[in-house]
């Protein structure tokens, strides 16, 4: 059993996530920005905990983070405003690598994207250019951060129904570049609970391998 801290807990695959963690037996607390959103969480098994991790202070994320056991990064500024996808995408998920090491909490789940990294491709002058620039230099923060890191890369994410299956990068060509967020909150349990994941940056779409089999090959 792990006591997880989920940063962005009131989101589409958070949501997803708790309750699956809860059935493995782990407890998880939802941080959240809006008081308003705490019934949804708990009505998912999760514990709300207010905390605006934008503005967070990097002593104020080790305090919420001090007696956990692992970090999932699922927060996002949502994109449009430049500013806000850089001190949330980039900013405040280095502070929360760094509150996480000063804390002890040497696991940390990042969920990333599909292509994320330094050569994205994505030109200035798209809307994407900054979330795929903060994305990049917080995966490769956490890639040096000395944490028992994983980096999921999941692809376009749709609403559809669970299959608990994947396939995992490399991709033929003809792959379709979609994942369900129900698939990835399956996949956010399995980073967890397998240490082949950890010190790995795993992409993927839905496929046809179960989850755990797909990862413990990695």
């Amino acid at each position: 059993m792990a006591d997880v801290v989920i940063i962005g807990g009131h989101g589409k695959v958070a949501l997803l996530a708790l309750p699956l963690l809860a059935e493995a037996g782990h407890s998880a607390t939802a941080v959240i920005r809006n008081p308003a959103h705490a019934a949804d969480v708990e009505a998912a098994a999760g514990t709300p905990l207010v905390l605006d991790v934008e503005n967070a202070t990097e002593d104020e994320l080790a305090a919420a983070f001090t007696g956990r056991d692992a970090i999932v990064w699922l927060a996002g500024a949502g994109g449009g405003d430049p500013r806000r996808t850089y001190a949330v995408d980039r900013d405040a998920a280095i502070r929360s690598m760094d509150a996480a090491a000063r804390a002890g909490v040497r696991r940390y789940v990042m969920v990333s994207y599909l292509g994320a990294g330094p050569d994205h491709g994505v030109p200035e002058d798209n809307s994407f250019h900054a979330y795929a620039e903060a994305k990049a230099a917080a995966d490769a923060h956490l890639r040096a951060s000395g944490l028992d890191w994983t980096v999921l890369g999941p692809a376009g994410l749709t609403l559809e129904e669970p299959t608990g299956l994947i396939d995992v990068a490399p991709l033929p060509e003809d792959a379709e570049r979609k994942v369900s967020r129900a698939n990835v909150a399956r996949t956010i349990v399995a980073a967890l609970d397998l240490d082949a994941t950890i010190r790995r940056t795993i992409e993927y779409v839905d496929g046809a391998t179960p989850i755990p089999e797909a990862f413990a090959r990695v």
